[in-house]
């Protein structure tokens, strides 16, 4: 992992995704995956890396979130009850290496469109999940979750916001327990398969840790980042471009 030629720079942009991504309440998977994918990482040490680093930067989210009294559980158990057995199942899944860019290349693009609040607005009326729909959501979210080595925050905010299921930070809230769940879960797959993690990896953690650690605290209060997110943007919508295109 650490023989490629630009890892300093990787390990320097590292802390900031894991920082942005933190202060939303997501582990930053997406993030740490579109990087690898820029910085060449083997494909078969991206999935189990970024999901353990989502252990770490979405719990210590999760931690700030919940400190300020923005958890939701019943919202949370809505979609986690079918997530975390189906994000068992997509973790056991191996895939054909191109495949996985192009699904991951299209993950990528909730990414970006959350970095730049297209989804960002809150609505005064709140919704209730319906049964139904927290199942299904449940279910589509935690396979592709695990298939790929996302927590499925990052398309669970979205959802969450768009059909007026929670506010901004309810659903930051949400999502990062959901993140943390789902990549245990689909961790636990990967392992059960024989995928082993590289010893390099704790260094990743400890270095995305500082940028969780920050992120999550102001996130959960009022920091506004903007500028660092459009440029975090424009950093996913490249290694968007290199998956879909390499």
């Amino acid at each position: 992992m650490f023989q490629n030629e630009n890892i300093y720079i990787f390990l320097l942009i590292l802390p900031i995704v894991s920082f942005l991504y933190s202060s939303v309440g997501h582990g930053g998977a997406s993030g740490y995956l579109a990087l690898m994918a820029l910085f060449s990482f083997a494909p078969e040490t991206m999935k189990p890396t970024a999901l353990l680093l989502n252990l770490f930067v979405a719990g210590i989210s999760f931690y700030y979130y919940y400190r300020e009294g923005y958890f939701n559980i019943k919202l949370f158990l809505a979609f986690a009850m079918t997530s975390v057995p189906f994000s068992l199942l997509g973790g056991r899944f191996d895939i054909d290496a191109t495949l996985y860019k192009k699904i991951l290349a299209v993950l990528l693009i909730f990414a970006i469109l959350k970095m730049l609040n297209v989804f960002g607005k809150e609505s005064d009326t709140i919704k209730q999940v319906k049964l139904w729909q927290g199942l299904l959501v449940g279910v589509m979210i935690g396979f592709f979750s695990g298939l790929i080595g996302i927590g499925g925050g990052i398309i669970l905010t979205p959802l969450i916001l768009l059909f007026h299921w929670g506010k901004m930070k309810e659903a930051a809230a949400v999502s990062a327990l959901f993140i943390w769940v789902n990549s245990a879960s689909a961790l636990i797959g990967q392992f059960s398969i024989g995928v082993k993690l590289e010893k390099e990896s704790l260094i990743l953690v400890a270095i995305a840790l500082i940028g969780g650690i920050l992120g999550g605290y102001y996130g959960s209060k009022r920091i506004n980042n903007q500028k660092l997110r459009y440029i975090l943007a424009f950093v996913l919508i490249i290694a968007c471009a290199k998956l879909f295109f390499t």
